[in-house]
């Protein structure tokens, strides 16, 4: 059997955001998605960071007390993002996302954004694999 990808279960239009972008607009984003955040790109497509829900939870209770929105995504964003590469065997990240990692990692090839790979993306190709595995012909 071939080795299951990380290209083979991505989501290939994740929501993405910039680094000058308001935190309520970014709110908005996320709350009209599934995602719990997203990559942060700049002009050239290129992943500058990853902000979350909590990232901007911490935030926004700040902005909603006092009702300014002087915040901007580059304020609460993590800077230093851990990625993938669409070549990743689905094992070995699930392997990566045991123990305290990221729930969504950016999948990036030469420095571009392809989309994101989700801890339900990654349970979802291991049921199939299982579904296969077990299937016997009657």
């Amino acid at each position: 059997m071939e080795p299951i990808k990380v290209r083979d279960y991505m989501a290939r239009q994740p929501i993405t955001f910039t680094p000058d972008m308001s935190l309520t607009a970014a709110l908005d984003k996320v709350i009209k998605s599934e995602n719990l955040g997203g990559p942060v790109v700049d002009a050239a497509g290129n992943v500058v960071g990853y902000v979350s829900e909590q990232d901007l939870l911490e935030k926004l209770i700040k902005v909603s007390y006092y009702c300014q929105d002087t915040h901007i995504v580059n304020d609460c964003m993590h800077k230093e993002v851990l990625s993938v590469s669409p070549d990743l065997g689905i094992i070995e990240l699930a392997e990566m996302m045991k123990v305290g990692k990221p729930k969504v990692y950016p999948v990036i090839e030469n420095g571009k954004l392809l989309g994101i790979i989700t801890r339900r993306d990654v349970l979802r190709a291991i049921s199939k694999n299982l579904d296969a595995c077990f299937k016997h012909p009657v």
